[in-house]
């Protein structure tokens, strides 16, 4: 039995939610290993001595920090930033997975209605 246009186009409009959903997770996994890291970083940075030489970076190369003050401080701005925009991530992949499950059941409605996809028992199977 042929699907009906208006379900084959959701149908198109789920993958790429599906897309979308798998993309915002990456990012979020993404933000969430920064994080751990320079939250790591930071931890590790106590445990050094004072006098420790430090470099941080920029652009493509490393330079030597002022003191640990410096280097404290860009840590502690980029952690604060990627809280931030994980927030933001997590937020929006929330927004997708709740979109993700109902447009699923309203595909699932729309197919068993139209009689295409209806789940079967073992029993009905031809042997």
């Amino acid at each position: 039995m042929a699907i009906p246009a208006k379900i084959q186009n959701d149908l198109k409009q789920f993958q790429r939610l599906q897309q979308d959903l798998s993309t915002i997770s990456q990012q979020r996994l993404q933000f969430d290993l920064k994080l751990r890291e320079i939250k790591h970083t930071l931890e590790e940075l106590k445990t050094l001595p004072e006098t420790t030489v430090l470099y941080r970076p920029v652009g493509g190369l490393l330079v030597r920090a002022k003191d640990r003050s410096e280097v404290e401080k860009l840590l502690t701005e980029d952690e604060e930033t990627l809280a931030v925009r994980l927030k933001a991530v997590e937020r929006q992949e929330n927004g997708l997975k709740e979109r993700y499950t109902s447009m699923q059941r309203e595909i699932t409605e729309a197919l068993q209605a139209a009689g295409v996809g209806a789940p079967s028992s073992e029993g009905d199977r031809p042997a």
